[in-house]
């Protein structure tokens, strides 16, 4: 009943979230499976980025992260675990214990010189879209051992450490 209960409430959480930005692609054609090559920081800024490469052409997009949010990404790509769970480890947990799963994390565009993403859920065998920050997406992705995606969109500005914020 509990466990009813909880899906329940995370469904009608996420069903009243503001939902993925328009026209964001959260399957099919348009979409590129990426790699995450690992956290860099920017020369000129010291600002962290993730660094990630499109597995069929190689393309590249760089997207200026917190500290805290390198911080995770680096971790889950090391596979390391740390005593206590840390935000997107609990967040993943509560998706489990309600039968939730990630499914993937798409980058959606660039707008206004920032990357927006989806995270995409299979709770309950219905695929729910979310809006999200890049980096959580990926964060929860990587934990997930889910795919991570962009947008052929994602593309129309490239993105290199040069020209990071």
């Amino acid at each position: 009943m509990r466990l009813r209960l909880g899906l329940a409430l995370l469904m009608l959480l996420l069903s009243a979230s503001p939902g993925r930005p328009a026209d964001a692609p959260a399957t099919g054609a348009g979409l590129f499976r990426m790699d995450v090559m690992g956290v860099i920081t920017d020369p000129q800024t010291g600002v962290p980025l993730v660094f990630l490469r499109a597995r069929e052409d190689k393309r590249e997009l760089f997207l200026a992260v917190g500290r805290f949010e390198a911080q995770a990404i680096a971790l889950a790509l090391q596979g390391m675990r740390v005593p206590r769970p840390q935000t997107h480890d609990l967040m993943l947990e509560a998706l489990h214990r309600l039968q939730a799963r990630v499914l993937r994390a798409v980058i959606v565009e660039l707008r206004q010189g920032t990357y927006l993403a989806s995270l995409v859920l299979d709770a309950g065998g219905r695929e729910l879209v979310l809006d999200a920050r890049p980096s959580d997406a990926i964060a929860l992705a990587l934990r997930e051992e889910s795919s991570i995606c962009a947008a052929e969109v994602a593309f129309i500005h490239p993105s290199t450490p040069e020209a990071s914020p």
